[in-house]
């Protein structure tokens, strides 16, 4: 399958062009453990349902 821009949703790397997510988010695996809220801002089509997906499928060493 040829991969192409997306625009429309969540990336799948796969299909879609993209930056490694987990990699641009500061380390929340603390704040997650410790059950603290955080805040993830970012315009819109900016990746952060990709990388809030990311961030559950990778280790976090717990």
């Amino acid at each position: 399958m040829r991969r192409s821009f997306n625009t429309t949703g969540p990336c799948d790397p796969a299909r879609h062009y993209m930056l490694p997510p987990v990699a641009h988010l500061p380390d929340m695996a603390p704040f997650i453990e410790e059950q603290l809220y955080f805040v993830l801002h970012a315009p819109r089509q900016t990746g952060k349902t990709t990388a809030m997906r990311a961030f559950t499928e990778a280790p976090h060493g717990a």
